[in-house]
């Protein structure tokens, strides 16, 4: 991949890291400001819940980060674009859509084939 695109998905990937830092430390911070004393069940019942899907979207987040951390050294090492299982190039639409992709569509269809198979 030439260095003008090289650099152009680069600033993507850093784009969208920050973004989800951002959006990491906004809510630990409204996470710690939340009080605990909740007079009726329901309504501790609810907070809890909402703090735990907050939790495992963040943690979602926090492996999305660890990709994107992971293509950023790929476009310094020469090795963004390159598909990890077949050596192809993974095309620039694919990228422009998934940034931190490590697999062209083929061999991303054929591993999701397999998951499907075999119920992974």
């Amino acid at each position: 991949m030439e260095g003008t695109k090289l650099r152009y998905f680069k600033e993507i990937l850093k784009g969208k890291m920050n973004h989800l830092l951002g959006s990491a430390e906004k809510t630990m911070s409204q996470m710690s400001k939340e009080g605990d004393a909740f007079p009726d069940p329901v309504d501790r019942a609810m907070s809890e819940s909402g703090r735990t899907i907050e939790l495992k979207k963040r943690d979602r987040e926090r492996k999305l980060i660890q990709k994107i951390k992971k293509a950023i050294q790929r476009t310094e090492d020469g090795t963004y674009g390159i598909c990890e299982e077949c050596g192809n190039e993974i095309s620039e639409n694919r990228l422009k859509v998934r940034p931190e992709a490590t697999l062209c569509i083929d061999c991303k269809e054929e591993q999701e084939e397999i998951e499907k198979q075999f119920g992974l």
